[in-house]
């Protein structure tokens, strides 16, 4: 497996509630991942399709993985996100592709399509776009 991959699935497996949620790191490369949730009935709220809450975890994190990636990763936090709720999330599973498109020396702009996936198809669902910070120093750097 690649390291960065493997990496990444350990930090994953150290986040309670994504654990909690069942999140899977599919994809994860510098600038680039993919994130995705089995759309557990948990996991929907009263109208039958996915909570806008999970859909939120999964573009803060997918925004994340892909914004430290390519800020180098360590002491990464996400600065800010907005997310765009396009059409109910419907299906067996949630998938979130997540891009850098900008990396200065402390922060990554970043983008994320969330897709609602049935018997095999996607459909886009959610799009967010967010910026990931580098955490200051210890001594305030």
């Amino acid at each position: 497996m690649d390291p960065l991959l493997a990496a990444g699935r350990k930090v994953l497996a150290e986040q309670p509630f994504s654990v909690l949620l069942g999140a899977e790191l599919l994809e994860f490369s510098p600038g680039h991942a993919v994130l995705a949730v089995a759309l557990k009935p948990e996991l929907k709220q009263q109208y039958g399709f996915a909570h806008g809450g999970v859909l939120s975890y999964l573009a803060d994190n997918a925004l994340t993985y892909a914004g430290g990636s390519a800020l180098g990763g360590h002491g990464i936090v996400t600065s800010e996100f907005k997310i765009n709720y396009l059409r109910p999330a419907v299906g067996e599973r949630l998938v979130a592709r997540a891009d850098a498109l900008y990396t200065g020396r402390s922060q990554s702009v970043c983008r994320c399509d969330i897709f609602a996936v049935e018997g095999g198809q996607e459909r886009l669902c959610a799009t967010a776009q967010g910026t990931i910070a580098r955490l200051a120093s210890p001594a305030g750097e």
